[in-house]
């Protein structure tokens, strides 16, 4: 039986859930930016380049459990104060948000193993590649990586923007439903 939601806010689940996303998206980032760049030194770009990959597909373990959370605790319900159409952004950005979570780790695991580059924290489980060798599908994967990415960013700016906005400006209540973590 499904737990319903607190009237005030998220419970502690969801909220560990978000945070701990949020910590691993906000790092790998930056990381993502930067392990491309040129001139970097190797050991650097190598570092980073472990990091992303291994925090991607933690990123999309959690994104797994937060769905199945999401599904048996829907979140609690905007105030009645929320105009319908911040009602309709909130549902869109975060729905973008869910939707990036997940396919940013698919398609980064596409480019990664089409390549024949390891994933260290998978092959220290004997899960090896699912896909063929083939530079093409990593190309094409890569791309739609960067792509995701970068809309990921602008998606994030306008969630983190209206976070700012309810806690700071608003004092509404709205940042209070998900914070602090520990509910």
């Amino acid at each position: 039986m499904a737990m319903k939601p607190t009237p005030s806010g998220y419970r502690p689940p969801a909220r560990w859930l978000h945070w701990l996303t949020a910590l691993l998206v906000l790092l790998m980032i930056p990381a993502g930016l930067i392990m491309v760049r040129e001139g970097l030194p190797r050991p650097v770009q190598d570092t980073l380049f472990l990091f992303h990959k291994n925090a991607g597909v933690i990123v999309f373990l959690l994104m797994v459990v937060r769905l199945i959370y999401r599904w048996r605790n829907p979140p609690p319900p905007l105030p009645a104060s929320v105009p319908d159409w911040q009602r309709l952004a909130a549902r869109l950005s975060h729905g973008a948000l869910y939707l990036l979570a997940i396919l940013l780790p698919i398609t980064g695991y596409v480019r990664v193993r089409a390549d024949r580059y390891p994933i260290e924290g998978l092959d220290a489980l004997g899960i090896g590649t699912m896909l063929p060798k083939s530079e093409a599908l990593a190309g094409a994967a890569s791309e739609l990586h960067e792509t995701l990415a970068f809309l990921l960013i602008a998606v994030l700016l306008v969630h983190l923007a209206a976070a700012i906005q309810h806690a700071v400006v608003k004092r509404d209540g709205i940042w209070a439903r998900m914070w602090p973590p520990t509910g």
